[in-house]
């Protein structure tokens, strides 16, 4: 499938009891580092901190969204190799399918659907997928994998593309559904 089907906007808002990398500071300069395919997007560092707030918008062009997307965090060195934080595999599949039901003008908050956290999809908490200003958007606590300790709150929201497939292409009726 080489065909692009839209954008996800990945909203990285902060870190929470991120792993201590720099000993001698009892800290870290944490940064996010989001993989996609060939893509690989990247935040701001955050110097001398655990628990960051990035506030930071990155979006990737999606052309599958059966693959997810690889988000590792990093503690920026100076002179030897940044170290790794924990990572997580973010899972589009709820996602997409929120998406594919055809909603439409839905009060704000509603709730859609509510991801609950398993093994497999490494939440921390319970992820809620609504409708806000006339856009899915799912926000997700992340606890990051191969690591002492450390969550990352992101939240999705994708962006049709005119020309683009979309993700309700072919999936769901044109007519306005509302819950």
């Amino acid at each position: 499938m080489d065909e692009m089907l839209g954008l996800l906007r990945v909203r990285i808002r902060k870190g929470r009891h991120l792993a201590v990398r720099d000993v001698g500071r009892k800290s870290s300069d944490p940064y996010v580092v989001l993989t996609l395919a060939q893509q690989k997007l990247k935040t701001k560092v955050v110097k001398n901190n655990c628990n960051p707030d990035w506030n930071e918008e990155l979006t990737l062009s999606i052309r599958d969204t059966n693959f997810p997307i690889l988000l590792t965090v990093f503690d920026k060195d100076t002179l030897t190799a940044d170290d790794k934080m924990g990572e997580v595999n973010i899972d589009l599949k709820p996602f997409v399918a929120a998406h594919r039901m055809g909603l439409k003008n839905l009060p704000n908050g509603c709730s859609i659907k509510r991801v609950q956290p398993t093994r497999e999809n490494c939440l921390a908490d319970e992820s809620p997928i609504t409708w806000n200003e006339g856009k899915i958007l799912q926000d997700m606590v992340l606890k990051l994998q191969h690591v002492e300790s450390g969550e990352v709150h992101v939240q999705l929201e994708w962006i049709d593309v005119p020309g683009c497939k979309g993700l309700t292409h072919g999936h769901a009726p044109e007519s306005s559904t509302t819950i």
